[in-house]
């Protein structure tokens, strides 16, 4: 029997294939491609070809594919096959450099905010050789960037390796200041957990807001939800346990580094965790992770949701994006080492995430806006919509003392004591772990919590990236010049500690109290995508992504409009599904119900003289009044959702539809869930929240 190791990778063109089937030429250079960006010949490319299609054809591969991720939040892929004529009538099975290295699928059948034209169609991919190509369903995936004709970038990945480049370009500026001579680049790691919820295909199946929205639009609240906390951590169930061993042998033979799995809090509710690799390599794992979570599902008969509010009442999904900094040689440069205080490398780099969080806090913010995300955000599962950073009590402390300008005294770490002399002895931590707050040190990385379950991580990552760069650059062009390193090297993080104090928070992100003291700090508050999404074009922050080289101005607007789009896009469809399960399901199940209990109530007063018939009487007269209200919102429903036709800004569609809407759909919601209530179940058109959260056993 195969152990993981033994097959861990099997589906990857990864560096151990590479080295046995590249010439020891070939290989070099690719690997000077790879690590520090050198041109790629066309031989070389030539022999990768071949070599890759060699491979491919072993594993049982006919087809490659350019695989990209356009901005409709997934991946896209067109598929080639190998085969070229010989010359007597069969094929020959071919892949050339060129094939290898550019693409060109149809640019305008993808959203690009205006940058292209329905009648442009010409778009390119290009090969990005710093991720490996992999085999998904026989077919060779190759990595690639997707661009205009024009040469804007259309896609998340290119972007991503941009914002990469930047960091490293001034990180590397920092290093050299400090005499680390033997570092050749720095790079960004990142390790995204992973929230989604199982439920039965059955019941899936049986309701048209799930097909349709990835959510429920309807659900009265179940007896029993997650109040017992008995759900988190607990023992897995025998169905769901062999979903996750087949999803992570799927997930090992592609060198995804899956990890950790365990239930999480709300019922049918669990979480993934891979180990943290490059940025780039862990924004194309989450993405086919995404993918093959859904695949295998569905061969255990089972539907995986990745909305990040497929249900009300019970705990959403997110995705907490881990991010920290490392050099080639293997330093942590968020590593605060055994004397933080001390360590002037590690508390330079520590100000420039600050600096950055609050500089761009409204761009971090913008990163995981989506209309799923809305729904999550502020609610007990995730952090407010409000960014705001946690340092825990030491680094606060060291921070205290410098911007105080007095000595530090060290804390010394807790032995924990559990009172069983059996029970081993340990060091507590100096910082506490704050689950509520969005942009928290975790001991050596920053967890960003905010993301949405369905979201891509590449958006937040070059945020977080450009940003964080920009605050190098800043210190660095100060201290290149500086006539004394030591003494401008502490003032500077001195004043950067002073200046940004106001994004610094260890409290309770949930307490209201917050919200108001954040907004007294002058701290951004945008509790929807249509709030925020427009200033990604305020002047400060189109000049230090356009400056970062991350975007062009063109790219910029592109991108607000698209995420504006798909905004209003994504609540009109469930604007739609709303009317259609209405009229269609619980208004005439409604009146069935109604009906039959009149007839009943007439039915038992004729057999019983001076029978009150109360229960039928009072349950017909509740429900006939809600089936009259259903029927009138649903009416303002339809009159609003007309109203948008008109509306061809998108500022201003995507501004009714959160403010008008959304609070038409959550006023007929209110309506339709009281009439379950009071229906009887054989009756109701759709499973319950009862049937869909507990439907996998």
């Amino acid at each position: 029997m195969k152990t993981v190791p033994d097959y861990f990778g099997c589906l990857v063109f990864d560096d151990r294939i590479m080295k046995t089937m590249l010439s020891a030429d070939v290989y070099a250079k690719l690997k000077k491609t790879i690590v520090q960006g050198e041109k790629l010949d066309l031989t070389v490319a030539n022999a990768v070809a071949e070599a890759m299609k060699d491979w491919a054809v072993s594993k049982g591969a006919t087809h490659y594919t350019h695989w990209f991720q356009p901005m409709t939040g997934i991946t896209a892929e067109k598929h080639d096959s190998f085969i070229s004529p010989a010359s007597d009538g069969r094929v020959i099975m071919e892949f050339s450099g060129k094939e290898l290295i550019k693409g060109e699928p149809d640019a305008s059948s993808f959203p690009s905010g205006g940058l292209r034209a329905t009648f442009e169609a010409r778009g390119y991919t290009a090969w990005d050789p710093t991720s490996y190509a992999f085999i998904k369903d026989k077919i060779l995936c190759i990595p690639t960037a997707f661009c205009s004709y024009g040469g804007e970038a259309l896609d998340k990945k290119t972007p991503l390796l941009r914002s990469m480049e930047a960091l490293d370009k001034q990180a590397m500026r920092i290093l050299k200041l400090f005499g680390n001579e033997d570092v050749k680049c720095v790079r960004t790691s990142v390790g995204p957990e992973q929230e989604y919820f199982l439920i039965d295909e059955d019941v899936y199946a049986q309701r048209k807001d799930l097909i349709y929205t990835g959510r429920t639009l309807f659900g009265a609240k179940t007896p029993k939800g997650q109040e017992m906390d008995d759900h988190y951590f607990g023992v897995i169930k025998p169905r769901v346990a062999a979903y996750m061993a087949d999803l992570n042998k799927e997930l090992w033979k592609l060198g995804i580094l899956a990890k950790t799995q365990h239930n999480e809090v709300a019922p049918a509710q669990h979480e993934l965790a891979p180990i943290y690799t490059t940025t780039n390599l862990a924004t194309d794992h989450n993405q086919l992770t995404m993918e093959i979570m859904q695949k295998v599902a569905k061969r255990h008969h089972m539907v995986c949701l990745l909305h990040e509010k497929p249900f009300a009442g019970v705990n959403g999904s997110g995705k907490h994006n881990n991010w920290s900094i490392a050099t080639d040689t293997g330093v942590n440069l968020l590593s605060p080492g055994d004397t933080p205080y001390e360590n002037a490398q590690f508390l330079l780099f520590l100000c420039a995430v600050i600096k950055a969080v609050d500089d761009y806090q409204d761009l971090l913010r913008i990163s995981v806006a989506s209309a799923g995300n809305d729904h999550r955000l502020g609610a007990n599962e995730a952090p407010p919509a409000v960014v705001s950073i946690f340092l825990g009590d030491e680094l606060t402390a060291i921070m205290d003392a410098i911007v105080e300008d007095r000595p530090y005294s060290a804390q010394q770490k807790t032995s924990m004591k559990l009172g069983v002399n059996v029970l081993p002895k340990f060091a507590r931590d100096n910082t506490d772990r704050n689950r509520t707050s969005p942009f928290a040190f975790t001991g050596n990385k920053f967890e960003f919590r905010m993301l949405g379950s369905a979201n891509s991580i590449a958006c937040a990552n070059i945020m977080l990236n450009a940003a964080v760069a920009a605050s190098l650059k800043i210190y660095a062009d100060r201290l290149e010049q500086a006539e004394d390193f030591e003494s401008a090297l502490h003032e500077m993080i001195r004043k950067t500690f002073k200046d940004h104090r106001r994004i610094i928070f260890n409290g309770n992100g949930y307490d209201d109290t917050w919200i108001a003291e954040a907004e007294k700090r002058g701290l951004c508050n945008y509790r929807t995508t249509p709030d925020c999404i427009p200033h990604m074009l305020d002047e400060k922050n189109v000049k230090m992504l356009v400056g970062q080289k991350v975007y062009s101005e063109a790219e910029l607007k592109s991108r607000a409009e698209i995420l504006l789009e798909n905004y209003s896009k994504t609540v009109l469809i469930e604007a739609h599904t709303m009317d259609d399960m209405v009229q269609k399901q619980i208004l005439p199940a409604v009146v069935k119900y109604a009906n039959d209990l009149a007839v009943s109530a007439v039915s038992k007063k004729a057999l019983v003289s001076g029978l009150a018939c109360s229960y039928e009487s009072e349950t017909v007269a509740k429900l006939s009044a809600l089936s009259d209200s259903i029927a009138q919102k649903v009416a303002v429903l339809e009159a609003d959702i007309e109203r948008t036709k008109s509306m061809e800004d998108v500022i201003e569609l995507s501004s009714f539809i959160g403010k008008t809407l959304l609070a038409d759909m959550e006023s007929l919601r209110a309506d339709c869930d009281a009439a379950e209530m009071l229906t009887s179940e054989e009756y109701w058109p759709f499973p319950t929240y009862g049937k869909l959260l507990f439907s996998v056993r």
